[in-house]
């Protein structure tokens, strides 16, 4: 299961990872979020021990939704030593996640 990531332990789970981290910024009423829901789930499965997956309720945690200028949801980050490195904005097929990812392993 994909890592929630809050307001509170951002820092500690993205800024501070050693390995590549995939945020998928998401809300309860978005269609379009449950859409790749699975995918990133999918994901988790598939990256573990290579990758931090991980999920942010912008409704629940606005601080880092705001700070990355957030506006459309699902939103999702790839974040490498702290910066982010790829985004895709928008519901995508699974590929499209998985090359962003393999980019940074």
């Amino acid at each position: 299961m994909a890592i929630e990531i809050t307001d509170a332990n951002f820092d500690e789970v993205v800024m501070k990872s050693d390995k590549p981290v995939m945020i998928d910024f998401w809300a309860v009423w978005c269609g379009p979020c449950r859409m790749i829901a699975p995918i990133v789930e999918e994901m988790t499965g598939e990256y573990e021990g290579k990758a931090v997956i991980g999920k942010v309720d912008v409704d629940s945690n606005p601080g880092v939704a705001m700070k990355y200028g957030i506006r459309n949801i699902p939103t999702v980050l790839f974040v490498n030593n702290g910066e982010v490195a790829d985004k895709q904005v928008g519901a995508a097929p699974k590929q499209k996640f998985v090359e962003k990812l393999d980019a940074l392993l």
